[in-house]
């Protein structure tokens, strides 16, 4: 088994996390076994609740699904983060937290994601951006 890869350090993740903003509008959706099957292909992240099955889709991808979030933007944290590291996405959510946006965080094994409310975007990104500047 591999060692787990990435930076800890909370500074060092602030200062280097160089946020960037996804141009695909994304959507959170519940979809059924026999929706998952012609769906996963297209999702970027799912996760198995007892409620169902959640996709992270492409807003074109969701089509007639009921049960769908409203649009989201998506910010990925360029550092490569340790799944180890401890702060960050509490650093970032408290951040975009105190200006009344939502983050929903996906950590993957080298970058987290921030997917906020597409009307938020832009102003989340800009929040980001000064959070890891004024932390060097």
């Amino acid at each position: 088994m591999s060692e787990v890869t990435g930076e800890t350090n909370l500074k060092a993740l602030l200062t280097s996390m160089s946020p960037t903003l996804d141009d695909t509008d994304w959507v959170f959706a519940t979809v059924d076994e026999e929706g998952a099957i012609s769906l996963l292909h297209q999702s970027i992240a799912s996760f198995r609740e007892a409620e169902g099955l959640t996709l992270v889709l492409p807003l074109p991808a969701s089509g007639d699904l009921e049960s769908v979030s409203a649009p989201m933007k998506r910010i990925i944290l360029e550092v490569h983060s340790s799944l180890e590291a401890v702060g960050l996405t509490g650093a970032v959510a408290g951040a975009l937290a105190k200006e009344g946006i939502s983050a929903n965080v996906i950590a993957a094994y080298y970058h987290d994601h921030i997917f906020v409310p597409k009307t938020s975007a832009d102003r989340a990104l800009a929040l980001l951006q000064a959070l890891s500047t004024s932390t060097g």
